[in-house]
């Protein structure tokens, strides 16, 4: 029985108010639930799948990154004891691995020597929203978050991995410079994201550095249109799909040589040492000095940006499902 239902998270019960609460439902509560049915797959979408009880079933399990393991400084303890101890087991019993990186792939293979052919890196890609506006749409959301001026930003969450205390450095000396040009963080506080509080304060940056807060999806496209560069330090990556928006959107990109971002961003942006704040700075006044450099980072950001797509994503997942079903779907699907 392979239908729409196979494609899942979990299903919707409610989730224990204890510990590790949404993790037991999907190991022990969904497990039971799922035995009810008769699935062909079940793809859990991410890390902690219903796969230690479950045996008929075809398990698919998609990875987006090892930061519990690799940045366990930067995540809360019961989520780096849950990857450290039961996540191992829970690669063991899927039956295909889905990462969307490359990088992510050789992590996964490096620490738990999965074999390399039970994993398909499956890209993501910036929805189609994630284009050049027109310049109307782009001066209404920058009334409504009052930017009326020139800015550079960054949009992810506040929390220790995104780096953010380096890019404020980095801000800090291109103030020294003459430029004059604010940054915009966008996102919600996460943890441990006093350090970046603390370092603006330090520098003196309060009025030179925004607060937006969480941003709905469909004034972010306008964001990326209205800023002369964006900047993402993040010192780890499963794929890193801000850096991915903002090109799509033509903004110039500075992001880090780490982890999966060069793989997302090509030649199509400058990578730097994430931990190097002369470094960082000197990117960014060069991009913001030179217009010209500004214009071919824009161009060849929109042309990498049509490498990746969602059609593309689904159909590589259609293919796995076929390779674990082993059985032809595409015809009874359409993508």
């Amino acid at each position: 029985m392979l239908n729409k239902y196979n494609f899942l998270n979990e299903l919707i019960i409610p989730v224990p108010n204890i510990p590790f609460g949404h993790e037991i439902q999907k190991m022990i509560i969904t497990p039971n639930t799922l035995k009810k049915h008769d699935f062909d797959i079940v793809h859990d979408v991410y890390h902690f799948g219903p796969f230690l009880s479950l045996k008929k079933p075809k398990k698919i399990l998609t990875v987006y990154d090892l930061t519990p393991l690799l940045y366990s400084e930067t995540h809360k303890k019961s989520k780096v004891l849950m990857h450290k101890y039961l996540f191992p087991l829970i690669l063991k019993n899927s039956n295909k691995i889905i990462s969307i990186s490359h990088h992510t792939k050789q992590d996964i293979i490096k620490y738990f020597k999965i074999p390399e052919d039970k994993i398909k890196v499956i890209h993501l890609a910036a929805n189609e929203n994630y284009k050049p506006l027109k310049e109307k749409e782009i001066n209404e959301v920058k009334q409504k978050y009052n930017l009326n001026y020139p800015f550079i930003l960054y949009v992810g969450g506040l929390e220790p991995k995104k780096n953010i205390p380096t890019l404020l450095k980095a801000l800090y000396k291109l103030k020294k410079q003459g430029i004059n040009h604010k940054l915009i963080l966008t996102g919600v506080k996460r943890w441990k994201y006093k350090s970046i509080f603390e370092t603006i304060e330090k520098l003196n940056l309060q009025k030179d550095v925004i607060f937006t807060g969480y941003v709905p999806d469909e004034d972010l496209p306008a964001l990326y249109n209205a800023a002369d560069l964006f900047v993402y330090p993040s010192l780890y990556e499963g794929f890193g799909l801000p850096p991915l928006e903002a090109m799509a959107c033509g903004t110039p990109v500075i992001t880090s040589n780490t982890s999966s971002l060069p793989e997302v961003v090509g030649d199509a942006g400058i990578m730097i040492n994430p931990y190097n704040v002369d470094e960082l700075a000197k990117a960014m006044n060069e991009v913001l000095t030179n217009e010209g450099l500004r214009e071919e980072l824009s161009k060849k950001g929109l042309e990498r940006a049509k490498l990746f797509s969602w059609k593309k994503c689904a159909e590589e997942h259609l293919k796995v499902y076929e390779e674990v079903y082993n059985k032809k779907l595409r015809d009874n699907y359409e993508i």
